[in-house]
C-alpha cells in the first residue's frame, strides 16, 4: 500500500531579474507503507520542495499528490494529524527542559500529558529530560525535534536531512532511533545526502536529480541493477598479469591495489587464465556495488543526457 503517492508534479520559482527555476520537473514518488524510504538527490535537486509540498507548506503548479489517501493540498487537514515533521533544525526554548518544551507542544494541539513521557522514552531522552536545552548535543537536539514530531503518534514521519552536521556519535543515534520507528510500523520519508547512512537504514530509496526522478526501488534492487560484476585480483606482478588478462579478452584496468576486472560473473574464469599463463593469485574478490557509487554514476549520467 503506497502512503506516499506524487505524479508528474512540476514547481517553478520566478527570481526577480533571472529566469524561471524548475524545481520540480515533472516528479513522480511512491512511498510503500512501513519501514524507511530515503530521498536522495544533489543539493538543489528539489528534494526539499517536494517535501513541503507534500505537507501543504509550498504549492505545485502542476501534477497530483496524496498522503494517506488524501489529496493534497485539499484534502491535507484530514491527515495532518497522521503526519509528522522536521524539515529544518528544531526550534526550542533553550532556557528550559527538554520535558518543558514537549509539554507547551503537547497542550497547544491539546495532546494527553502522557505522551511526553512516552516520546521521550522512545528517543532515548527520559534521563536527560530535565536538563536545560541550552546544554544539550546537536544529536540530542534532533532527537527532541524527532520526539516533537512523534508526539501526535503520527503514521508517516517526514524528515529533511536529520543527520546534517552531527558527529559520528549523534549520527549513530539518529540512525538508531530512525531504524527502529521504521520497525516498529512508522512509515519514516527520509531526505538525505549522506549516503552511507541511507544504505544503513533504509529499506527503499527514490533518487532525485535536477527535479526528476532517477530511479527508485527496494535499495538492494537498486544496488543490484548497478552491479558490473567486476572483481578485485591481488597478484604480484599486477602489469604482467594485466598484460596476460587484456590478451584473453577481459576489460582490465589498474585500480591501485590490483587490477579490477570488469564484466566477470565468476572469478573462476579469471584465476584460469592467470594460471595458465603460470600467475598465480593472491587475492580475488567481488567489487561491491554500494549506494554513494550508484548514486554518483545514476546523477552523473542523468546530467549527460539532459
Amino acid at each position: 500500500m503506497a502512503i506516499v503517492e506524487a505524479l508528474d508534479v512540476r514547481k517553478t520559482y520566478r527570481r526577480r531579474g533571472k529566469p524561471p527555476k524548475a524545481a520540480l520537473d515533472g516528479f513522480d514518488l511512491v512511498v510503500e507503507a512501513g519501514g524507511v524510504h530515503g530521498f536522495l538527490g544533489p543539493n538543489g535537486s528539489g528534494k526539499t520542495t517536494m517535501l513541503r509540498c507534500l505537507l501543504g507548506l509550498a504549492r505545485a503548479d502542476s501534477g497530483s499528490m496524496k498522503v494517506l489517501d488524501q489529496t493534497v493540498p485539499h484534502h491535507l487537514p484530514d491527515v495532518i494529524g497522521e503526519v509528522g515533521a522536521l524539515l529544518e533544525s528544531p526550534a526550542f526554548f533553550p532556557p528550559f527542559t527538554g520535558r518543558f518544551n514537549l509539554s507547551l507542544l503537547a497542550r497547544s494541539t491539546e495532546l494527553p500529558a502522557s505522551r511526553v513521557e512516552e516520546v521521550l522514552d522512545q528517543v532515548g531522552l527520559t534521563d536527560a529530560a530535565d536538563e536545560r536545552v541550552k546544554g544539550y548535543s546537536l544529536g540530542m537536539r534532533q532527537r527532541l525535534g524527532i520526539a516533537a514530531a512523534l508526539l501526535k503518534q503520527p503514521r508517516v514521519l517526514v524528515l529533511d536531512e536529520p543527520s546534517n552536521g552531527l558527529d559520528p556519535a549523534g549520527m549513530r543515534e539518529v540512525r538508531e532511533l530512525l531504524r527502529s520507528l521504521g520497525d516498529s510500523g512508522v512509515t519514516v520519508l527520509l531526505s538525505s545526502h549522506l549516503l552511507g547512512e541511507v544504505q544503513q537504514i533504509c529499506d527503499q530509496v527514490t533518487i532525485v536529480n535536477r527535479g526528476r526522478l532517477v530511479t527508485s526501488g527496494r535499495v538492494v534492487d537498486v544496488l543490484a541493477a548497478q552491479a558490473t560484476g567486476a572483481v578485485s585480483v591481488g597478484i604480484a606482478d599486477s602489469v604482467g598479469a594485466a598484460e596476460v588478462l587484456t590478451a584473453a579478452g577481459f576489460n582490465v584496468r589498474q585500480d591501485g591495489t590490483g587490477i579490477l576486472v570488469e564484466g566477470v560473473d565468476d572469478g573462476s574464469v579469471v584465476t584460469r587464465a592467470l594460471a595458465e599463463q603460470g600467475r598465480y593469485v593472491s587475492w580475488l574478490m567481488p567489487v561491491q556495488v554500494d549506494l554513494e557509487q550508484v548514486f554518483l554514476d545514476l546523477t552523473s549520467d542523468e546530467e549527460n543526457a539532459s
